[in-house]
């Protein structure tokens, strides 16, 4: 590992990396329900390979896809919210606390905090039940 190589984007919460792949899984599954449970361990490995040995402009990167799998999901009549409320709420969060590293990171994702907000928003206006539960509250930043 190189000594330029910085890692303090580690340390801000392990939400992501334990509350996403299932929700990123239900989100990319081409089926409504409970994602097959290969697909949330191929999310698992993918976001361990990223905290393992990535970078976090990778990891950032990673963080786009999702933030894109829940305004697809918010923009989609039918589509139930829990696992797109999940996964929206922890990029969010994760985005929140990107003001206190030093970098860039935080005004980079200054469009997808405003574009999660509004997803956000959308999904906890729809009727019916979430596959995920209730909504937990977070902690705002």
């Amino acid at each position: 590992m190189s000594a330029r190589r910085s890692l303090v984007w580690l340390g801000l919460t392990p939400e992501p990396e334990q509350e996403l792949p299932a929700a990123v899984a239900a989100l990319r599954s081409p089926a409504p329900g409970r994602p097959p449970s290969a697909l949330v361990a191929l999310e698992r490995h993918r976001v361990e390979r990223l905290v393992l040995r990535g970078t976090q402009r990778g990891w950032l990167r990673y963080l786009r896809e999702v933030t894109d799998l829940v305004v697809d999901a918010a923009g989609s009549p039918g589509t139930d919210p829990g696992a797109a409320l999940l996964a929206g709420e922890v990029v969010l969060d994760h985005h929140r606390m990107l003001i206190g590293l030093p970098g860039a990171g935080y005004e980079r994702t200054a469009t997808q905090r405003r574009d999660l907000e509004r997803a956000l928003a959308r999904l906890r206006s729809h009727p019916g039940p979430a596959l995920f539960g209730p909504s937990k509250p977070r902690s705002t930043v």
